[in-house]
């Protein structure tokens, strides 16, 4: 028998949504996943670089018709590619090698859209600059419970305390959910006008007010503490008084409706930190946002 041959019995798959091979291939997808499972800049709770297979785990239970959007997502195609290596040394290798996985996805073809599984929040400075070379327009969507911008944080500019800081240095980014930051973030923040969303908002038409904020080709980077910890406990650094499920997607929605979602991340579950149920809440955002993004009819 050859080696590549497998018995002809039913196999699960181990990608996400646990797609057949068809549906999984990267020619015939119109989204790539690259899990990077890293937390070596996390500074409360460790435990994030389990949130890219937990996740994918948890993806194999849902269901792939979604009754919002009326269509079977897995017929989009998605590529789940195996989990990038976690560089140790230097924060901003790390950065350079993710900005080097997603760069070669994002460009193929006429562009697929790429997201980030994570890992903590630092993942997104490597992801959103690679979509930067293929999208010169890009803005970013930045959803976070924390602002991200100091320009340092124990002693490294490129983790995930400086996540949004690094990424503003080079388009335009709006922040969304923010309810905890440094004073010299909120100083840094009001003297360059950086467009942020505190939470709670008292403004009802938040999401079509964010929307109009965003340029014309969107990144969307979300850290999970973003939704409150009733919701989703398993993060790194929960934050009282955040978000909620129907809350974050309406924001999503809007923006898939008026702006083209070119890429995105979901970092920072810490699944041992929560229930199985929280590993597959961050599935199904994962799952909402391809739909949003890649939609016949948006």
């Amino acid at each position: 028998m050859p080696e590549s041959s497998v018995p002809p019995v039913p196999w699960t798959p181990t990608n996400f949504l646990a797609l057949p091979p068809e549906q999984a291939a990267l020619d015939n997808a119109a989204a790539v996943l690259i899990p990077v499972p890293i937390d070596s800049t996390t500074s409360y709770r460790s435990g994030a670089r389990y949130g890219p297979a937990a996740i994918i785990a948890a993806s194999t239970a849902l269901e792939d018709y979604d009754l919002e959007m009326g269509f079977d997502v897995a017929e989009l195609g998605i590529h789940t590619t195996p989990p990038l290596e976690p560089h140790v040394g230097d924060p901003l290798q790390m950065t350079e090698r993710v900005r080097d996985a997603v760069s070669y996805y994002a460009g193929i073809g006429a562009g697929k859209l790429t997201g980030v599984i994570g890992g903590d929040h630092s993942a997104a400075i490597g992801s959103a600059l690679a979509h930067l070379e293929h999208h010169p327009e890009l803005s970013v969507l930045y959803i976070d419970a924390h602002a991200d911008f100091r320009d340092a944080y124990q002693g490294t500019g490129w983790g995930h305390g400086s996540s949004a800081r690094r990424i503003s240095e080079h388009c335009p980014i709006t922040l969304v959910g923010v309810r905890a930051l440094a004073q010299e973030e909120r100083e840094f923040i009001d003297a360059t006008g950086i467009s942020v969303c505190y939470w709670p908002t008292p403004n009802s038409d938040y999401a079509r007010d964010i929307a109009s904020s965003l340029g014309s080709a969107v990144y969307v980077s979300v850290d999970l503490d973003v939704l409150d910890p009733s919701e989703m406990p398993a993060v790194g650094t929960p934050e009282p008084g955040g978000m909620r499920w129907p809350e974050l997607l309406l924001l999503l929605r809007h923006v898939a409706q008026e702006r083209h979602i070119v890429g995105f991340d979901v970092c920072e579950l810490a699944p041992n930190e929560g229930l199985p149920a929280h590993a597959y809440t961050a599935a199904k955002l994962v799952y909402k946002i391809i739909a949003y993004a890649c939609s016949p009819t948006y």
